[in-house]
């Protein structure tokens, strides 16, 4: 453990979170961390399933969310955060291993760091398929791999990004150096920032996580690190989860662009990539070509979730996207459980 050890706020937005946020929170406290340099702020957004209980009793400082998203939940928690550091850790993360707070937090002896993210969702075979499947390829939207942009190490590229980024090997962690052009989707799921560069950002009601990195390297704070450690991401069991979490992401995404609200540079990937996605989808074959590379790569049989994963994608997203020209809506969060 460095001399200074940064006291680091943990913010986890809940909703009706109670199946997994036992495990997250044996994975915080858990930690070979000093307990007066760690707190923990729950931000609910009313959740009636026992979450607030279970959050209270583990000893977490719990605040309402009234606007019940994650993105408000972080911005909730953020207004409340005394620490030098900040920790997004969403509620289905479980940390990988008990010195996980002290490897991820050792870059920011470096003042130049802005943040720091891991640099791979952690593959485990007790998960359920899709989670297995999210980890091995490297990111929860599939898409993400025809634009290159992504920001965990996957099976199937064998990077943690396709983006053009300089990265220098620090030993322990990567050193990032990002530019307006080539920014990877980072941001979520265990990214730590410093508190003093978010307050600059001005985050308001809703802190959208990948528009954070975006924010930091406009305004010149453009050093990251990458561990070279994981974090666990449930992301759910079955395509019917990942069915109504992608129509989440794009009607929110929809919603909040009509309104001026989000400001990641989407507009600056290629039009390559998503052409080739739809391409891929309606030949339907390179797309078992693809989940035959990854199987041969780590065999699971989770990869055979790949072809539908995309076509389900496409789908959902040319639905939302024409949702979204005629009447942009945010996603209900009523009945929302994880």
């Amino acid at each position: 453990m460095p001399d200074h050890v940064p006291f680091v706020s943990i913010v986890i937005p809940t909703l009706n979170s109670s199946s997994t946020l036992p495990a997250c929170l044996d994975s915080i406290f858990s930690q070979e961390y000093p307990a007066d340099r760690l707190e923990v702020i729950v931000a609910d957004g009313g959740s009636s399933d026992g979450t607030r209980t279970i959050a209270e009793r583990a000893g977490c400082r719990v605040v309402d969310n009234p606007l019940k998203t994650g993105e408000a939940g972080k911005a909730r928690g953020l207004a409340e955060a005394a620490g030098d550091v900040v920790a997004l850790i969403d509620s289905d993360n479980i940390l990988e291993g008990r010195g996980w707070l002290g490897v991820m937090t050792a870059p920011f002896s470096d003042p130049e760091v802005a943040g720091t993210e891991p640099i791979e969702f952690t593959y485990r075979r007790q998960d359920p398929a899709l989670t297995r499947y999210c980890a091995l390829l490297g990111m929860n939207d599939p898409l993400c791999y025809f634009l290159g942009n992504y920001d965990r190490m996957s099976r199937l590229s064998g990077t943690w990004t396709g983006l053009p980024v300089r990265a220098a090997d620090r030993g322990a962690y990567l050193e990032v150096e990002l530019e307006g052009g080539s920014i990877p989707t980072m941001g979520a799921n265990g990214f730590m920032v410093r508190r003093g560069l978010l307050e600059e950002l001005e985050v308001g009601d809703y802190l959208f996580d990948i528009d954070v990195v975006a924010g930091l390297v406009e305004r010149g704070h453009r050093r990251f690190a990458k561990v070279k450690t994981g974090i666990v991401h449930l992301y759910g069991r079955g395509l019917g989860t990942f069915s109504r979490k992608q129509l989440r992401r794009i009607r929110d995404w929809s919603y909040f662009s009509s309104r001026g609200q989000r400001s990641y540079p989407w507009h600056r990937q290629g039009p390559s990539g998503v052409g080739r996605f739809i391409v891929y989808c309606l030949l339907l074959v390179p797309l078992l070509a693809q989940a035959v590379r990854g199987w041969l790569r780590e065999p699971d049989p989770a990869w055979a979730l790949h072809p539908p994963a995309c076509l389900i994608t496409l789908c959902v997203y040319a639905y939302g996207y024409l949702e979204g020209i005629v009447r942009p809506r945010q996603q209900e969060r009523s009945g929302w459980r994880q």
